[in-house]
């Protein structure tokens, strides 16, 4: 274990254009993958990099913020900083002078996302581990150190939280099996939203070929027909044994997706994805009523308490929560425990960031003892990372280098936009 001081901290944009129609949705047709990178310099030749997610001009915003919030941790030891992060979390949440711009949602809080993970990598890098590694051997008190259990009081506090990972530390040996066996992935690339039925076909025979069992599509048109015509399609071209999720990127009034959804059980889907307005509450409760299909939510759902009432309200087949969009690692560590305790499996959305959470389920399946179902794989920019997720015969292998697989090369941060 090093000791690492932080002496700066700065955000740094990096975009990467999409072309040909890879990355396209209901929502997004032209979609710009977008990093606000947190980078902490230390007094030593090592670097935390924790990144959030954007699809474009927004990421200007976030870097300002991360500029601003890394104030916070400039000037801690990483290994002291982390025996009491909860603490430091809080305060960055809570920073009088930005929280008017949420509380604990969008811009503001996708830009804590980039410190806490920055944080997290130098942590797992300061022992000389893989970010799964380090979680998995931490004792279940140092874990909770780590998470801020504030609004949680009724629901989990923080010593019912030490006993369910007490409690799933029985089983934890038999499933260590998953770091050789590798975490099960699904192909999200065979079916973009922009893409001709016949490349989803030919993808579909090249994902099955690689390995994958599992495939999503994207659905959201503004002509119901083209979504039920594709998803038969799907459902044709890749077998009946096949799983298949649906995803419609929030455009479907709760009537809208009512009346789809029904059409689109006949494929038999393993989800549907974003159904409709990703704060309607109430609409996702009354779906699930309506449909047999069952929903998986949480790519745009920002923060803790709203996870904590979607988990309550029991239309939540999957929990999607992500790293990169709910504040970082800490928050979603949090999430995964309340998520455990309701029977809900952790199905991250990835947004080509299974980088980072190919660490976060090895945790969940290890740690927590959540189901090893599924984690999405995306691989347009594998190429621009120096430890980029590997994935063989459908599976992700486990990651040993040190940190949480967010270095980029030097090459990209030097040019700082690329297209794909």
């Amino acid at each position: 274990m090093k000791s690492i001081v932080i002496k700066s901290g700065r955000s740094q944009d990096v975009q990467f254009e999409l072309e040909n129609g890879a990355g396209s949705d209901a929502v997004h047709s032209t979609p710009i993958y977008a990093y606000a990178l947190c980078r902490l310099d230390t007094d030593v030749h090592v670097e935390g990099v924790g990144m959030a997610l954007t699809l474009g001009a927004g990421n200007k915003l976030v870097c300002g913020a991360i500029d601003y919030l890394v104030r916070h941790v400039v000037g801690r030891e990483i290994n002291e900083l982390m025996a009491e992060f909860g603490v430091t979390y809080k305060k960055m949440a809570d920073d009088p002078n930005l929280r008017w711009l949420g509380p604990h949602k969008g811009v503001v809080h996708l830009a804590l996302a980039s410190v806490v993970n920055a944080c997290f990598d130098l942590w797992a890098k300061s022992r000389s581990q893989p970010l799964w590694k380090l979680l998995i051997e931490l004792s279940p008190e140092a874990l909770a150190d780590t998470l801020d259990f504030s609004y949680f009081e009724d629901i989990l506090p923080r010593q019912e939280a030490i006993s369910l990972l007490k409690d799933e530390a029985q089983g934890r040996a038999d499933r260590m099996g998953i770091l050789k066996q590798g975490y099960p992935g699904y192909d999200t690339s065979i079916g973009w939203f922009n893409y001709t039925d016949e490349q989803v076909a030919d993808n579909i025979r090249r994902s099955i070929d690689q390995g994958f069992g599992a495939i999503k599509l994207k659905v959201g048109s503004s002509n119901p027909d083209r979504d039920i015509r594709r998803a038969e399609l799907v459902r044709h071209a890749a077998g009946p044994d096949a799983t298949i999720m649906l995803d419609a990127n929030q455009q479907w009034s709760l009537p809208k997706a009512i009346a789809i959804c029904q059409q689109l059980q006949d494929i038999n889907p393993y989800w549907i994805e974003e159904p409709t307005h990703p704060d309607d509450i109430q609409a996702h409760v009354t779906l699930s009523k309506e449909i047999s299909i069952p929903i998986a939510l949480g790519e745009h759902v920002p923060n803790k308490v709203l996870f904590k009432n979607f988990i309550q309200s029991g239309c939540m087949s999957f929990n999607q929560v992500d790293a990169v969009r709910v504040g970082g690692i800490s928050e979603f560590l949090l999430i995964s425990l309340l998520s455990r305790k309701y029977g809900i499996p952790v199905v991250p959305h990835v947004g080509d960031m299974g980088q980072i959470h190919q660490h976060l389920v090895l945790f969940n399946h290890i740690g927590l003892g959540h189901p090893a179902l599924l984690l999405e794989y995306i691989p347009h920019l594998k190429g621009y990372f120096k430890y980029p997720a590997q994935v063989i015969g459908g599976k992700y292998l486990t990651p040993q280098e040190p940190g949480l697989s967010s270095d980029f090369k030097d090459y990209v941060l030097e040019k700082k936009a690329l297209s794909y």
